[in-house]
């Protein structure tokens, strides 16, 4: 069982708390029922995603073993069997579909969305650089649009516009990690063909150029008519603290520590990102539901 969830990679399911950033900006933290149709929403979500992974897993498994983490992955390493993993990925998918099916007719639209984008990436589009960084990144707009359907909440432009940022900002940093694991394969062997057209110079002008970008963005955010309005406060700006001392941990990660290669683990692990996190979400709700 350890082997199979760590093929579905389980841990990654926090990623489909996206789902929820709609319901918790709209200050609907505590409907019930909403947050309940959400939650069976990032259920399905997670079984798709799983399903997925399961998928990529399989063909690159060749890969994997020449890389010196992901060669400890279930097929790679052959501690789950290929056969295994068909039937799993299947009860995935029909799972997922299934309960997207009954939630909301447009979820499941969506849910189909990202799972033929996910393929289309997997059998070709993943080798073509810049395009490859944005089709990961619209799998996360694809989450808040998915969680906003199913509690009947509008999306802000500036909502997918920072999450649009924060995914590519968070998948060039991975894509860093690749290219300093390519330097260290003496015969020219790649771990990610489309990074043949990448660089560290490149990758790290964009990082650099993305956080600051976010940082701008968010606080034109919190200051902006609309949002104070909506939110009947001028406080918003105050969590910005939090958001550029998130930002500047993870770029210490990636630049001093070199170790962005697992976004979900920095997250999950780090005590400083988490301690931001917690911060913002505290100050966040104050704002929005005490004050």
């Amino acid at each position: 069982m350890q082997s199979i969830a760590k093929l579905i990679r389980v841990r990654h399911w926090v990623k489909n708390l996206f789902l929820f950033i709609p319901s918790f900006f709209a200050g609907h933290l505590f409907k019930t029922q909403e947050l309940l149709m959400v939650l069976l929403g990032a259920l399905a979500f997670s079984f798709v995603a799983s399903a997925v992974y399961v998928l990529n897993d399989y063909r690159d498994r060749d890969v994997d073993r020449l890389h010196p983490e992901k060669k400890f992955r279930p097929l790679a390493s052959g501690e789950v069997k290929t056969h295994t993993a068909w039937v799993l990925m299947a009860l995935l998918l029909g799972s997922g579909f299934w309960l997207a099916a009954s939630l909301n007719t447009t979820f499941l639209y969506l849910l189909l969305g990202y799972f033929a984008l996910n393929l289309a990436y997997s059998f070709g589009l993943k080798h073509i650089p810049i395009l490859d960084l944005f089709i990961v990144s619209l799998g996360f707009l694809i989450r808040i649009y998915s969680g906003g359907v199913i509690a009947d909440l509008p999306i802000t432009h500036w909502l997918s516009l920072m999450v649009l940022l924060l995914a590519l900002f968070l998948i060039l940093a991975k894509r860093r990690d690749d290219i300093l694991i390519n330097g260290k394969h003496k015969n020219g062997f790649v771990i990610r063909k489309s990074t043949k057209k990448y660089n560290l110079v490149y990758i790290n002008s964009c990082i650099t150029l993305l956080s600051a970008v976010m940082i701008v963005a968010y606080i034109m955010y919190t200051v902006s008519p609309e949002v104070t309005e909506r939110f009947q406060s001028d406080y918003l700006f105050v969590t910005t603290v939090f958001v550029i001392a998130g930002i500047m941990r993870y770029l210490q990660i990636v630049f001093v520590e070199k170790k962005s290669g697992s976004p979900t683990n920095i997250f999950i692990k780090d005590k400083f990102i988490l301690t931001t996190i917690a911060g913002w979400i505290l100050s966040f709700y104050i704002i929005i539901y005490a004050l």
